[in-house]
């Protein structure tokens, strides 16, 4: 009995495509098929055993699904899970299935006599009557599964004759292959355009490159001729010097020879002192005038100076900001400008440092000239004379070097704006497009 159930069993057991929902024994009546309960709301709920989850409804055409959205509930495992139960049931109840194959109750609810009981054995027929009430049962549930699987077969192949699906799915792809071709032919002319945009730039990056390497040999060039200025000038700057240390020993000669006169007139102070006070007066008071002058030329010289030294000096760090990202050619030039820049500084360093030294000569010249008060006019005109020819010595050394100064200024400027001037075409060729970098 237990082999004949099993081989009933495999032939019985539902593939992963069938309900599978009734796999119900011989002992329970027939009954229809699970397929969806509804609850008091309207809604299906999950056929699995023991589930009350609501069913999802499915906005497609077909057949409504009959499960929760769980994963683990499907047709196949509430199949096995109806059979398991089935299984348990028949183990909890054995009376009951005892009293349906014993054969004193025939079914017919009386009670057989004294001849049913005279020794003749019946199990076999109740058992034969008890399996093929089973086969009934499962060839039912077979044949409800057989029923849905044909169902979703003709909602499948309904949906796949369709004629309004199939003619919507191939507009679909009719659309799709028309979108793609048409960012195929915009690729393709971006592609082209890129390809000349390109080719444009090699071009501008050739003509850049060329006036690029013009343009830095003339920087090299200015930056030559702005060096044998700075040569010049230095040349210059130590004449001066020669000329101030030849002055420097005049001065002392004066001294010495103002240090004579005053021990002469020393004797003669008596004689000459009413006569040469008010002209020493007069004298003092022009001398004061004469040197205000030249104390106010030389502030007003030094002031202009030094605004052309901070405008120079701004521009030339301006120019070495704006010409930080210039090629390695104009990096060079720029180098020995700065270079340049730095002997212009100290050129004019040193100029006001002479400015000062004659400033100082001249506060030294007017204490010997106060102390030479009672001194006779020949040595006071001896000494304005020396005076004046000491002050326009220095001041021609001064204008030269001054002049000189500003020519190598000159060159530093005209050097400078050659320098933007190249920065400008390098960026001009490292950025064909006209953006900045």
């Amino acid at each position: 009995m237990a082999d004949t159930d099993a081989n009933t069993t495999q032939h019985t057991e539902p593939g992963p495509g069938t309900d599978g929902a009734h796999g119900s024994t011989g002992h329970e009546p027939l009954a229809a098929p699970p397929d969806s309960t509804v609850d008091g709301n309207g809604a299906n709920t999950c056929n699995f055993p023991g589930c009350t989850r609501p069913v999802p409804r499915r906005s497609s055409p077909g057949r409504p699904p009959q499960y929760c959205d769980l994963p683990e509930h499907t047709r196949w495992r509430a199949w096995r899970e109806r059979q398991k139960l089935e299984q348990q049931g028949e183990e909890h109840h054995p009376h009951q299935q005892q009293d349906q194959g014993d054969p004193d109750h025939d079914g017919t609810g009386t009670v057989p006599g004294p001849s049913s009981t005279s020794g003749v054995d019946t199990a076999p027929v109740s058992r034969a009557r008890m399996r093929a009430d089973d086969l009934l049962t499962r060839f039912a549930v077979q044949a409800e599964q057989l029923t849905a699987t044909l169902n979703a077969a003709t909602d499948a192949f309904t949906t796949m004759t369709d004629p309004a699906s199939a003619e919507s799915q191939v507009e679909a792809a009719r659309l799709e292959a028309n979108r793609r071709v048409a960012e195929a032919d915009t690729a393709r002319l971006d592609a082209e355009d890129r390809r000349r945009e390109a080719e444009r730039a090699r071009r501008t990056a050739e003509e850049g490159t060329a006036a690029a390497r013009a343009a830095a040999g003339a920087a090299e060039r200015m930056a030559d001729e702005a060096t044998n200025s700075r040569d010049a000038a230095l040349a210059d700057l130590s004449r001066a010097q020669q000329q101030l240390d030849r002055y420097a020993r005049e001065r002392d000669a004066a001294r010495a020879e103002c240090e004579a006169g005053l021990a002469d007139a020393a004797r003669r102070i008596d004689a000459a002192e009413q006569r040469a006070a008010a002209q020493l007066d007069e004298e003092r008071r022009r001398s004061q005038r004469e040197l205000e002058q030249v104390r106010e030329h030389a502030a007003t010289e030094q002031q202009r100076l030094r605004e052309q030294l901070d405008t120079a000096v701004s521009a030339r760090q301006e120019a070495v900001e704006r010409a930080q990202h210039a090629e390695s050619a104009a990096e060079g030039a720029q180098a020995r400008l700065a270079e340049l820049g730095e002997e212009r500084d100290r050129t004019r360093a040193e100029l006001d440092h002479l400015r000062r030294q004659a400033e100082e000569e001249r506060v030294r010249h007017r204490a010997e000239l106060e102390q030479q008060r009672e001194s006779s006019e020949r040595s006071l005109a001896e000494l304005r004379e020396s005076m004046a020819e000491r002050t326009s010595a220095a001041d021609d050394a001064r204008d030269n070097a001054v002049r000189r100064a500003e020519r190598a200024e000159n060159q530093l400027d005209e050097a400078l704006g050659e320098l933007k001037r190249l920065r400008a075409m390098v960026e001009s060729t490292a950025d064909p497009g006209g953006k900045p970098t």
